[in-house]
């Protein structure tokens, strides 16, 4: 292959990849893209629908004191939701801390999802279990923890794939090129999915680059990318779906970029009327993704009302489970607090555990 026809390979499509305008109807914008079929779409809308329910109950935690803090990806269902069923149960999920809904569609237990939101010392779920690495805060060290592993996978000749959550503002981060680099070069079944949500706390996109779009990144690289329309679930899991069919085959890493908004506040810690134009956030709601979706299947005689009304029921019991489970006050036992410091304990933290189990049993007796 020439190098005129490599890079024409890599490069991303000129405009973002959609199927469905922000009315709902179909538009021929897809480059050739397959839609998936209806099964999935409405799969697709019923964890939406039960994502954004939950997205809305935690902020509400976070008011009532049972959360520290709860960054909100409202607005950005579609590609939280497409980004868990694109893979599969050997698949790794490599989330942020913006990602709880992707872990929620994951099939993750809602009150192991928000323990870190919590406060609590570990990450509530077993990474080894669900295949789903602890939801990272720092910006993009995750994206050279997927590209880590899903090198050690191929090398294991296994045919999972890594997939790394990541937001505009992390494509600033050396951790973010650095993992690139490495991914192209090793052919690391890896995704990189940026969810550019106009916003990287406070600075908007045009001051965080000059790129035409976050996809054009990837080709300096050697890295395949695209860009979609991150509001609209049918596109996202489209694009997605075949990123991951060509990290598995073998054929190197993907990056793609999501054009979606972020309608809340950065965190329920942040006032974004301070550098965001109310007009601007009320364009972004016109475009809400589960609408869309939702729009779309109904108009196909996908969806009924039925269903609609079945789905947002099962949100609201949802909703009650996790309101139930984080205003239960958990117990912690004292002497958590020297498990999982060292693989083997030293004599001094054995000696130390020692004297507080002595102590505490003084107490009680």
């Amino acid at each position: 292959m020439s190098r005129e026809t490599l890079a024409a390979a890599l490069l991303p499509s000129p405009v973002p990849v959609r199927f469905l305008a922000e009315d709902g109807t179909r538009v021929d914008e897809h480059g050739g893209y397959t839609a998936p079929p209806p099964d999935r779409l409405v799969e697709a809308y019923r964890l939406m629908v039960l994502g954004r329910r939950f997205d809305v109950q935690a902020t509400a935690l976070t008011k009532q004191g049972r959360l520290a803090v709860y960054p909100s990806s409202a607005g950005q269902e579609a590609c939280q939701v497409a980004s868990a069923l694109a893979l599969t149960d050997a698949d790794w999920l490599f989330p942020t801390y913006r990602d709880s809904v992707a872990l929620v569609a994951r099939g993750l237990e809602p009150g192991e999802i928000l323990t870190l939101l919590r406060g609590d010392a570990h990450c509530g779920y077993d990474p080894t279990e669900t295949r789903v690495a602890p939801q990272c805060t720092p910006l993009a060290t995750q994206t050279l923890h997927a590209a880590g592993l899903a090198h050690a996978m191929r090398r294991r000749g296994e045919e999972a794939v890594a997939f790394a959550l990541i937001g505009d503002g992390a494509t600033s981060e050396g951790d973010f090129h650095e993992a690139l680099n490495f991914a192209a070069v090793f052919k690391a079944p890896v995704v990189f999915f940026v969810q550019n949500n106009g916003f990287a706390i406070s600075v908007p996109f045009e001051k965080q680059s000059a790129a035409p779009a976050l996809a054009y990144k990837g080709v300096g690289y050697g890295v395949r990318s695209e860009q979609v329309d991150g509001n609209d679930a049918v596109a996202v899991l489209s694009v997605l779906d075949d990123a991951v069919a060509h990290a598995r085959a073998g054929r190197g890493p993907v990056l793609v970029e999501a054009h979606t908004y972020r309608i809340d506040a950065h965190t329920n810690a942040d006032d974004a009327t301070r550098y965001r134009d109310p007009a601007e956030v009320e364009k972004w709601r016109a475009a809400d993704p589960v609408r869309r979706l939702e729009t779309y299947l109904t108009n196909e005689n996908l969806l009924s009302g039925d269903d609609i009304e079945r789905f947002r029921a099962e949100a609201e019991t949802f909703a009650a489970g996790v309101r139930d489970t984080l205003n239960a006050d958990v117990e912690p036992d004292p002497l958590s607090l020297f498990e999982h410091v060292y693989a083997v304990p030293t004599r001094q933290l054995a000696a130390q555990r020692e004297l507080v189990a002595a102590e505490l049993e003084a107490v009680e007796g």
